[in-house]
């Protein structure tokens, strides 16, 4: 992977905070960004393999658990270390030119993911790619190629940052507009 490849997956401290006990409670992990459903396009966490990756689902990513702000993995996650990223194949042609921020909130969501009776839901934030960054993104795999083994290369930039506007920042408010 080149080292200015942006990964399409980044998740804030605290994201990552709860997936660690969640992990803790629950074993291995995947999340997948629902399409639609119940709580609209929010991402939703599972024990890995409840929820059935479809051959056109597409990875966004594996998230490294063991892995801290600013930091890069020098080796694979393996077990509940790693957390593989889904989303619909379909949505993800809506959303491939962007980057998805996984962050906390408070509240309850109305999905079925693992997150939800802890009074907290995940959400997705995003921040559109650069066109060099878009040039630079790898092939994507999809559910086909995770069953034959295919899995991505380590990710070259922190998949972990400290907040969701460390990712995509929000831009200051210009006086006069609302």
């Amino acid at each position: 992977m080149n080292p200015t490849t942006a990964p399409r997956i980044v998740a804030t401290s605290e994201a990552v905070e709860l997936l660690r006990r969640l992990g803790g409670t629950h074993g291995a992990l995947m999340m997948h960004q629902s399409g639609g459903c119940c709580d609209g396009s929010a991402p939703m966490c599972y024990p890995d393999g409840e929820f059935i990756v479809g051959d056109r689902d597409v990875l966004l990513g594996v998230l490294d658990l063991r892995l801290r702000v600013g930091e890069t993995p020098s080796t694979r996650p393996e077990g509940g270390d790693a957390v593989p990223v889904w989303i619909s194949g379909s949505q993800f042609e809506v959303w491939k030119h962007t980057q998805l921020v996984l962050d906390v909130v408070p509240g309850r969501g109305s999905g079925f993911g693992l997150e939800s009776p802890m009074g907290v839901r995940f959400l997705s934030r995003s921040r559109a790619f650069t066109a060099a960054e878009i040039s630079a993104l790898p092939e994507t795999i999809d559910g086909r190629a995770w069953e034959q083994g295919q899995r991505p290369a380590l990710p070259a930039q922190p998949q972990v940052v400290g907040q969701a506007a460390d990712a995509c920042p929000v831009p200051p408010l210009v006086s006069g507009t609302v």
